[in-house]
């Protein structure tokens, strides 16, 4: 068992921290309180190739592992989650099941502008009345002809209003309930018709939107994987999906670790450091090792994943532990700090606000229960299983 990254991990681990900090870090306070996406940043970090890190070079990526893109992830939410959640849905929910499903001119056609950073990716399952239950959805795609025509709506959809790409599900046999009849389409934001942003707790330097399909045709080249297996796309994707979500957890709780432990050095209280005292030395060793415990967790699962291994268990302990730990350890972060950590003066409110966002979308932890509890009991994962979530996508 070797548990030390490799040189080529490393580097791309230093790379993602070094533009979080220069070029993240500074602004996400700004962005967090003007609830403003950066539509110049993406810019720069596909010419890093942080938007392709994990997609082969012949499709336009940086060739790395599936490791090294959770790497990044941490890195990049560490400084503000809200860009780690654009990059996550944009690579592993756009990008990688396009990568993994399509034929090689769809491959061809739509990942080399995703992974060079020319176009946003965005995932659309999630409807007003289908969240958790996925299964239900109602948009729906009809024959015409040689293609289809969509039409529906759309809910929680992250990159929504800046996506060029959506990876989107709907109902190819109205007469089939369930998972089985839906089908999977690539589709550009031509297709789609935007129709609100969302106000959010959490991740406002993050776009939300709903989005409405209005006779949307499409060729039958837009058609991902076969008709009527969309479900199995939609589950592959939120299996690997989830370990992103986990890395972004673990991402915000090592934010949130840093600044109390600093505070912990400087505050002074009763004449002593505030972390001379056993309380918070208690509250500093149980966030230590909470967050250590998680990125282990996160980083086996994505090492399965990398590796063709079955990953979609470890991957929802993974991101179960990881978001109930950044959600319990922000609040520990808040409680070091006082009466400062309830103000914008700190930043450890805004990951509190963040966290709580890891323990809905991509799967709510009810959902990673469940996964895990069937696994145990002997039960089916796929098609018979309930899904993903009321997702960014």
């Amino acid at each position: 068992m070797d548990l030390e990254l490799t040189p080529e991990q490393r580097a791309i681990q230093t790379l993602a921290r070094e533009v979080a900090e220069a070029e993240i870090a500074p602004h996400a306070g700004a962005w967090d309180r003007e609830h403003r996406f950066p539509d110049e940043l993406y810019p720069k970090l596909a010419e890093l190739g942080l938007l392709g890190v994990c997609v082969p070079e012949e499709y336009g990526g940086a060739g790395g592992d599936f490791l090294s893109y959770v790497l990044v992830l941490e890195e990049l939410s560490r400084a503000d989650a809200g860009v780690g959640v654009t990059v996550a849905v944009h690579t592993s929910a756009a990008t990688l099941p396009i990568l993994a499903f399509g034929t090689e001119e769809q491959r061809a056609r739509f990942v080399p502008p995703l992974a060079r950073g020319e176009q946003l990716g965005a995932f659309a399952l999630t409807e007003p009345g289908s969240g958790s239950d996925a299964g239900s959805l109602r948009t729906s795609a009809a024959r015409d002809g040689d293609g289809w025509v969509l039409n529906g709506a759309k809910q929680w959809i992250t990159n929504g209003s800046r996506a060029g790409t959506f990876v989107l599900f709907a109902r190819t046999d109205p007469t089939t309930a369930g998972a089985r009849g839906i089908s999977c389409f690539v589709l550009d934001a031509e297709h789609v018709r935007i129709t609100r942003e969302e106000e959010k707790l959490g991740l406002n330097s993050s776009t939300t939107s709903d989005l409405v399909l209005e006779g949307a045709r499409v060729e039958r080249d837009r058609l991902l994987h076969e008709e009527g297996r969309g479900f199995t796309v939609a589950m592959a994707t939120l299996d690997g999906g989830r370990i992103g979500i986990a890395a972004q957890a673990v991402g915000i709780a090592q934010a949130a670790f840093d600044v109390a432990s600093r505070y912990a050095r400087e505050r002074e209280q009763f004449g002593r450091r505030i972390g001379d005292f056993q309380a918070i030395q208690t509250k500093l060793a149980n966030m230590a090792v909470e967050i250590d415990a998680a990125r282990l967790l996160t980083y086996r699962a994505a090492w399965l994943k990398q590796e063709g291994r079955p990953h979609a268990v470890e991957g929802a302990k993974a991101k179960l532990f990881a978001s109930e730990m950044a959600r319990r350890q922000t609040a520990e972060a808040i409680q070091v700090l006082g009466g400062y950590g309830y103000t914008k003066e700190f930043p450890v409110e805004r990951y509190y606000r963040d966290a709580k966002i890891t323990e809905i979308y991509e799967g709510t932890s009810e959902i990673q229960r469940l996964v895990i509890a069937r696994s145990i009991l002997g039960r089916g994962l796929r098609e018979d299983r309930v899904t993903a979530a009321p997702r960014s996508s």
